[in-house]
């Protein structure tokens, strides 16, 4: 997600984790046939409590999610560390918080997704991904999609942009996220008028960045053959067991999360054709350089 363009001044609302965590809990809970009256009693919780909770409107410590769990019957270490660990950190803030109503509520639960994830595939045919923009790049795409903000707010989230990349190359104690991108020959065409040495200074940044060993970047011809690209940017955002694959779509007013196994399949599916579609990763990385150098003798 570049970054979600709808309107500030929403209402406040719970974190995308406290939600994840709750419903995670009341899956659980339907899982084992169990009712909130029925938890509650052998929690010795009053049942607000429980509803609460599932409802991500209160908090619940990870001895007590732990808890929960063994009285679903669940003990799997996996799911155990997953869930104690969401119970921990689902009332923390992102970084993202310090710049307030300018980055707005859907932008923070994908930036809280993406710091959570453990890969990243996405499929740009008219945009260089955020996780790769240089800051000029940044700011000269903001600024012309969210043509109705102040310039003081594009640079606010030109900056936001700039500080997601981090989970490329240090997240704490979490290795850096797998990311993969294919993008359209034609952006690396590109040409900005008012800085005409922006997208070589661009390109050189996606050829320094493909060579960490955690970042494939694929280009997709002009030549191209007909594939599920061209229906539009997408984002399939991967986690650890047990939570569940989510795909981000766009459009210009913000995106949507796509979830639920038969859809997020088909996403996963047109990805893998999407891939078979595009260049080789060397011949891509050459298609990049000879463009820059192109570029660099106009």
């Amino acid at each position: 997600m570049e970054d979600d363009q709808s309107m500030p001044n929403q209402p406040a609302r719970p974190t995308l984790r406290r939600r994840r965590l709750g419903e995670a809990l009341r899956k659980f809970r339907n899982q084992a046939g169990m009712n909130l009256d029925q938890v509650a009693e052998v929690m010795g919780w009053d049942r607000t409590k429980l509803s609460r909770i599932e409802n991500a409107k209160a908090h619940i410590r990870p001895v007590e999610a732990s808890k929960l769990l063994g009285v679903y019957g669940v003990d799997a270490p996996d799911v155990l560390m997953a869930i104690e660990g969401l119970a921990r950190d689902a009332g923390k803030k992102g970084w993202w918080q310090t710049y307030g109503d300018v980055v707005a509520a859907g932008y923070k639960d994908y930036l809280s997704l993406e710091w959570d994830a453990e890969s990243t595939r996405i499929c740009s045919m008219s945009l260089i991904p955020g996780l790769l923009q240089t800051g000029s790049y940044a700011r000269q795409v903001i600024a012309a999609t969210s043509f109705w903000r102040p310039q003081e707010e594009v640079n606010a989230l030109a900056e936001v942009r700039k500080a997601r990349q981090s989970v490329l190359t240090a997240r704490a104690a979490r290795p850096p996220l797998d990311f993969r991108a294919v993008i359209h020959e034609s952006v690396l065409r590109q040409h900005f008028a008012s800085q005409p040495n922006l997208m070589r200074d661009q390109l050189r940044h996606l050829l320094d960045m493909s060579d960490l060993p955690n970042i494939t970047l694929q280009i997709m011809p002009v030549a191209m053959p007909p594939n599920p690209g061209m229906s539009g940017l997408f984002e399939v955002v991967r986690f650890p067991h047990p939570w569940p694959t989510v795909v981000l779509t766009e459009n210009l007013v913000g995106g949507q999360f796509v979830e639920g196994t038969h859809h997020v399949d088909v996403f996963e599916k047109a990805f893998d054709n999407i891939v078979a579609a595009a260049l080789p990763v060397d011949q891509s990385r050459e298609i990049i350089r000879k463009i820059m150098e192109k570029d660099g003798q106009t």
